[in-house]
């Protein structure tokens, strides 16, 4: 996946943890590209990360990994997200 909003290359150098965490924020929201997520890194970033993933997606992660349902209605569209 080619990111052309952020250099890569830079933030590695620069911040390792951060790099890490962007990448997988990345992966999550526009897609994993044959790789899978490790359950026990996800757990461990979770509260760093967990507001900055797609909501649905959010909420398919809290179900699979703690069995969570979220507070999100299940009618939430564009047409109706600011109400």
């Amino acid at each position: 996946m080619y990111n052309w909003t952020i250099d890569e290359k830079k933030l590695k150098e620069n911040d390792p943890e951060k790099y890490e965490l962007w990448k997988l924020v990345q992966s999550i929201n526009y897609g994993l590209d044959d790789h899978k997520l490790s359950k026990k890194r996800l757990i461990k970033v979770w509260p760093f990360i967990k507001n900055k993933i797609d909501p649905y997606k959010k909420r398919a992660l809290e179900y699979l990994i703690w069995r969570k349902q979220s507070s999100l209605p299940n009618n939430l569209s564009f047409w109706n997200l600011s109400k």
